[in-house]
């Protein structure tokens, strides 16, 4: 057995380590630094209790981009110098984003331990590569991001920060191979356990969802299925569950070799970057000959995201909680007592709101963040939920969940079309949509992102919205100089959220300008790029009439970004003729 010391080593601290909405994120050669890891992973493990450390076991996994084997060989290194009992990580350093938060909730060592927490090297649907982005979050005990009390106190560290400890002579694990590596240190021993990165995870969708029903909807001749991981760490998962558990055709996969640089793409799985499943649906023009499959969805690099589209037909996100909400009773075995409420992030189109209300149920509005749908679950009063930023998920973990969302809906399908599999016309992805519209209404919603947007610039632009809201009548003065089809606005504000939970306050997530007839227009500053900033804008238009839910999205919301781009000034303040993206 490999014995080992511990080293203190001086550091100094770096600017801007600060953790936003999922962690820190920068580009790779910035945490190649040196000290510039280990000064954040030391952070972390000061701002944690120490029985949470001390003896702890703890998770290092991730997407598995370009950085992480070296990221996790460090991070091994400084837990056993802090004491750390034991280190679990996935095959290959695999493990998506809410399969460590299964990890987390639901695996038990063969010592009868649980881990206390997780380091997730991951920055989401960023690119990735040796020029590209790395990251990293901490993961607390119930399976979700640190809240910001924790984030903060590690910024705080950060700052002030002018040692870490490192058990320099420990050997390297080999991380490709399952099984258990002993080590004894001045505390005592130390393992790192490799294991099985799918086995944990695949069992907990077995207990949630209803394989046999989904396996023979796959096995219909008349419902063909593709999905994208984008090479990210979703691919692992897909040929596992997909192909192994649900006898998919393994042609039915597109992308899923993980990928340290996610094969030069860029993996968010959106109408603009996930081109090759867009056409594959039906849905990029022409250039594919091919009859579309009935239904599509991709993952982003860590898995945690989705997109869910139909045969040419795109589902919004914000349509896609809404639906899972108004049918998950009926179709997903987990919850058949019924959902104890809904939520979704204060962005997401309000289509959950309606669907919340015509059920009866429990209903919240939250900031950006998934740690905020964590509370809420975690003191039970929260089943299922989503962003428009392309995440769904429920309970079972607490992260946003890509594979759980496309088994949501797959669940679906095979329970609206448990008795039309031979013969019949099968119910399809847009008819599960349209339908849903002419019950509920329809939600036309839009995302604008501009990416990369010089951060005084943004800071300026989001100042002149606050200060345009001072004034309402001279607001919809504006609005009727620019169009006088849309109506007024009757409330203007910063978004503030109290947790019915801790009752902490969170200030200053979005600028919302909400209409007279429910549109809504929302700005907010993302917390997920890497360098400058990204500012989003959120533009939503509610329709009741039957009669016209089925209008091209972008027709029946040009009116509302005609008055958002010139209220907001925003090629005066960013110079940016256009959106990075539309989703």
């Amino acid at each position: 057995m490999v014995v080992f010391g511990i080293s203190r080593k001086e550091t100094t601290p770096f600017d801007g380590q600060k953790p936003g909405t999922s962690g820190l994120r920068k580009k790779v050669t910035v945490f190649q630094q040196p000290n510039y890891l280990h000064n954040f992973v030391q952070a972390t493990f000061n701002a944690l209790p120490d029985d949470k450390v001390k003896g702890a076991s703890i998770v290092v996994s991730g997407d598995g981009r370009y950085f992480s084997k070296d990221a996790i060989q460090i991070i091994i290194k400084m837990a056993a110098a802090n004491g750390v009992r034991r280190v679990w990580v996935g095959q290959n350093g695999l493990l998506s984003t809410p399969a460590v938060s299964a990890v987390i909730r639901e695996r038990v060592g063969a010592d009868g331990s649980k881990a206390s927490g997780a380091f997730i090297l991951t920055a989401s649907h960023n690119p990735g590569g040796p020029h590209e982005d790395f990251g990293i979050k901490y993961n607390m005990e119930n399976g979700g991001p640190a809240p910001e009390a924790v984030t903060d106190k590690i910024f705080a560290n950060t700052k002030s920060i002018k040692e870490y400890f490192i058990a320099e002579d420990l050997p390297d694990v080999d991380i490709s191979v399952i099984g258990l590596t002993s080590f004894t240190g001045p505390e005592g021993p130390f393992d790192v356990d490799v294991f099985d990165s799918t086995s944990d995870y695949v069992k907990l969708m077995k207990e949630i969802f209803d394989f046999d029903s989904i396996r023979k909807l796959l096995a219909s001749p008349k419902f063909t299925f593709c999905y994208d991981a984008l090479h990210g760490v979703a691919g692992i998962y897909a040929k596992r569950i997909f192909v192994e558990e649900l006898s998919a055709d393994e042609s039915s996969l597109m992308n899923c070799v993980p990928k340290e640089d996610f094969g030069g793409g860029h993996p968010d799985p959106n109408l603009t970057y996930a081109k090759e499943l867009v056409v594959r649906m039906g849905l990029g023009g022409g250039g594919h000959v091919d009859e579309p499959p009935e239904f599509g969805a991709a993952a982003d690099g860590d898995a945690d995201r989705n997109m869910v589209l139909g045969k040419r037909f795109f589902v919004t996100p914000s349509d896609s909680v809404a639906i899972i909400a108004a049918n998950a009773v009926q179709a997903i075995p987990y919850f058949s007592s019924g959902l104890k409420g809904v939520a979704r992030s204060m962005p997401t189109s309000a289509a959950l709101d309606v669907v919340a209300r015509h059920l009866n149920l429990k209903f919240f509005e939250v900031p950006t963040g998934w740690k905020f749908f964590g509370n809420l679950m975690d003191a039970g009063m929260c089943s299922i939920c989503g962003e428009e930023s392309f995440g769904t998920g429920s309970d079972h973990i607490r992260e946003k969940d890509g594979i759980w969302a496309v088994l949501a809906w797959l669940s679906i399908l095979a329970f609206k079309n448990k008795d039309k599999l031979h013969g019949e016309k099968l119910v399809s992805v847009e008819d599960i949509v349209r339908d849903h519209w002419s019950i509920y209404g329809r939600h036309y919603y839009t995302r604008y992102d501009y990416e990369n947007v010089d951060a005084g610039d943004a800071k300026e632009l989001m100042a002149h919205l606050v200060k345009l809201q001072a004034s309402l009548p001279d607001v919809n003065g504006m609005i009727k100089g620019i169009r006088s089809d849309v109506s007024n606005v009757v409330q203007a504000d910063e978004f503030e959220y109290k947790d019915p939970v801790d009752s902490s306050v969170s200030k200053h997530q979005g600028i919302r300008y909400l209409f007279e007839d429910g549109s809504r227009l929302v700005f907010r500053l993302s917390g997920t790029g890497s360098v400058g900033a990204t500012i989003r804008l959120y533009i939503e238009q509610y329709e009741k009439d039957p009669s016209k839910t089925g209008r091209d999205s972008q027709d029946a919301l040009a009116p509302l970004v005609e008055v958002a781009l010139k209220l907001s000034k925003m090629q005066e303040f960013t110079g940016r003729s256009a959106p990075t993206v539309i989703t």
